[in-house]
This record gives C-alpha cells, structure tokens and sequence, in this order.
C-alpha cells in the first residue's frame, strides 16, 4: 500500500516550517513533497543587507535539499489547484507544465507587491520582494552614481543621484536606511564630478514604522534624517513618469529610482481558487484548516487566520506569524494523519526589531523599546537566531563590513526588465521580451 502524500506548496516562512515539522513527525507515514520555484528558502529580513552591500546574496538562501532531506523537492511555479480531483498544476522552470496529485494540501504561498491604481508605477516602479529585485537595486544604485559623477549635466546628474522611496513600514524604512549608508560609501571612492546622493522616504501615514511603538517609529525617523534622508509622512506619489514622479502635494521630483515598499498582497493563486477570501486572503479556521476541505491547510501571508489573542481580527502578514503557522500547520497536518492532536493557532506578539543599519536599530523586545546600538546589536541577535541556516557566514559578512570597506561594483545580473513590479513570482527573474 503507498502512502500518502502531503504537498507544501510554497517555502516562505510558512511553507519551509510546516516542511520541517513534518519531517520530524511524519516522514515514516506519509510521503513530504515541496512545490517552490527556487531550491532555497529566503531570509527576507536581510534583503536590504543585501541591496546594501553588506551580505551576499548566498548568505540569506537557505538550501532546501540541504537542511530538509525528508522531503522531496519539486521544482516549478503553481498556477492552479483542482480541489475536486486533489491535484496541483505548476510550470517548471524550463516552462514545461505538469501536474502533482495529493492526498493533504498546505498552502503557502505567500505574497507579492501590492499594486495601487497610480499611472506609471507598474511600468517605472521596482518592488523589494525577492533576490532579484534585491541584486538589481544594489547595481542600480552604482549605476546610477557613477553616471552622475560623469555628466556634466547638473539637472541629470541631481536625478540620478536621488532615490525615492514609497513606503515607511518595515521594508521601506531598512532600504532607506542601508541605501543612504551604501550611497555614501559609493560616493566617497567615486572619481569624478562631486555627487550628492538625496533619499526621500515617502508614506501616507503619519509617522514612519506607523505599525510599531510610537517611541520606536521616533527613534527610526529620527537616525534617518541624521543621515539626510528626506521623511516625508502624509505624502505618497500621484504619477511614475520615465524621469521622475508627482507628488500628491504637487511637487515635481526628477529621479531614476522608484522604489515601491507600500506593503504586499496575497499571491494570485488565492483568488483563482473560487474558495472564500477576507482581502485577498483564503479564510480558514483557528486550525488552518479550509472549510468544507479537511484535506486542504493554509497558513503564512496567504492565509486569514482568526488573531485569538484579539478576537474578530485575522493575524498581521508578517514573518512572525508565517513561521509559527508553519509550525501549527505541521502539527494539524499530522494529527490529520492520525499522528498527535491538533492545536489553534495562537501567539501573543513579542515585539518586533528593525535594523537600521551601522549600529543603529529600533527594537521592542518583550514590548522593551531599546534604541541605538544596544537595539541594533538585539536586533542582529534575533535575525542569527532566527535564520535555519548560514549563521556563520552572515557574522563573518558583518565582521568584515565592520572593518573593511564595501565593494561596489556592477554586476550586471539582473536588469530593470528582469524584475517587473507586477509579477506573481518575485523570487524569479524573468527573461525579458524583445
């Protein structure tokens, strides 16, 4: 008799948990199969280390054949699911499409930019979601200030030199904080004209981090306009153009880089489901189970979980709670197997950390605001915790940023077509059309 088979599709934070809770548990009972598009799972915290020319790009992958040898890995995108006949369809990375039967589903496949109806963002806009995007910027930002050192043009070379950035959460907050620090040691071993490098940092909330402490969005706000960078809170853009972007206050700002970090919608591959939504995201219940599909879980960014710690919300997007789903997910997934009792999901925050590069960080651990670089030093200590893997090698990376100077060089990898705004897999570089 064959055993059954549990597909995870997706290995985000969610999905790679869920794979290796399984592996512990019921890899003598069933069959573990994941379905990804790339062979490694991403630490997304340390993208913007990465744009910055602090890690490199290997530092924030993990291997997924090498750290989950109990599951079967399955390369290629999902593009639907047939619920009826309990089968996922994916394309492979050569772009042949096949199809992988299951008997139990988890769902994780995460999120993607979120879109706002602006004209000209999805054409001049680059989002921040994948190591792509991540390796793109980090050449742009060197593109664009060496070219800046060499014209003669003081109109062109002010636009190349500045780097607007839409979004104050999280992910737009380290960007802005780890971009001026690279943009400035970019300059100083620049040969050429003298550049200037000009960050905006663009939110319609309030405040930076509006999502956190008060206190913490304060001291973030306050280490990026030490640096220069310009705040500005209650503004957001009204129009990409080719050479710049309108504001929503009217003002007309000439720049090469549009960085779009205003949050993250559920993957394309919910909606396409025909399954009930809360905002884009699949409705389950307290144990991630689907209604009306007992074989079928999600969890992560893709999922609405019920937040029993406040009830009536669903849980925030964030890592946090995608790694724990995952865990949860397992733990339901086996006692759907036959294997344990299944448990809600719950957890109770425990603070968040933000790194803002150099020494500084804004971290809240426990619901502690710390500031400055007992934060910063907190907040590295978290992310080494954190990660599954290459611990070593990201403190060496750190070690060695500390005490010698970034390289910056073109690479010349990835190119602006390669890592379209809109696109349902970020985590792939697309090849462009002619």
């Amino acid at each position: 008799m064959s055993r059954s088979r549990i597909v995870i599709v997706g290995a985000g934070f969610a999905g790679y948990q869920a794979a290796r809770s399984l592996s512990r548990t019921v890899r003598k009972h069933a069959e573990i199969v994941l379905l990804n598009p790339t062979d490694y799972f991403l630490y997304l915290p340390l993208l913007p280390q990465v744009a910055a020319g602090i890690l490199e790009p290997r530092r924030v992958t993990v291997s997924l054949t090498g750290t989950l040898p109990q599951a079967r890995l399955v390369l290629g995108e999902a593009d639907g699911v047939d619920l009826d006949a309990r089968r996922v369809h994916y394309t492979d990375p050569e772009g042949n499409t096949a199809d992988l039967g299951y008997d139990t589903l988890i769902l994780c496949v995460g999120s993607v930019s979120r879109l706002l109806p602006i004209p000209g963002i999805a054409e001049h806009a680059r989002g921040f979601r994948g190591l792509p995007e991540a390796l793109y910027l980090r050449d742009h930002i060197v593109r664009q200030l060496e070219l800046a050192a060499h014209t003669e043009d003081e109109d062109e070379r002010r636009a190349r030199s500045t780097f607007v950035v839409v979004g104050a959460g999280y992910t737009g907050t380290e960007v802005a904080a780890h971009g001026t620090l690279f943009a400035d040691a970019v300059t100083r071993r620049t040969r050429g004209r003298r550049v200037t490098p000009r960050w905006m940092l663009l939110d319609i909330a309030p405040r930076v981090l509006p999502e956190l402490d008060e206190r913490l969005s304060r001291t973030a706000d306050a280490v990026l306009r030490r640096r220069g960078v310009d705040v500005r809170t209650g503004t957001s853009v009204k129009e990409a153009r080719r050479g710049g972007v309108l504001l929503d206050d009217g003002e007309s700002v000439d720049t090469r880089s549009l960085i779009w970090c205003v949050g993250v919608r559920p993957d394309p591959l919910v909606a396409d489901m025909g399954l009930p939504t809360e905002r884009g995201r699949l409705v389950v219940d307290r144990y991630l189970n689907v209604p009306g599909h007992p074989e079928v879980f999600a969890c992560g960014d893709a999922a609405a979980v019920p937040d029993l710690t406040k009830p009536g919300e669903f849980t925030p997007m964030t890592a946090q709670h995608a790694w724990r789903q995952g865990k949860t997910a397992a733990r339901n997934v086996a006692a759907h197997h036959g294997l344990g009792e299944r448990r809600p999901y719950e957890h109770h925050d425990r603070g968040f950390a933000v790194d803002l590069g150099g020494v500084q960080g804004a971290a809240n651990p426990f619901h502690v605001p710390l500031s400055g670089p007992l934060a910063g030093a907190v907040t590295r200590g978290y992310h080494l915790l954190a990660m599954p893997g290459n611990r070593i090698r990201v403190a060496a990376d750190w070690l060695l940023e500390a005490a010698l100077p970034r390289q910056a060089v073109q690479l010349g990898m990835v190119r602006s077509g390669s890592v379209p705004l809109d696109t349902a897999s970020p985590e792939l570089a697309r090849t462009p059309r002619s």
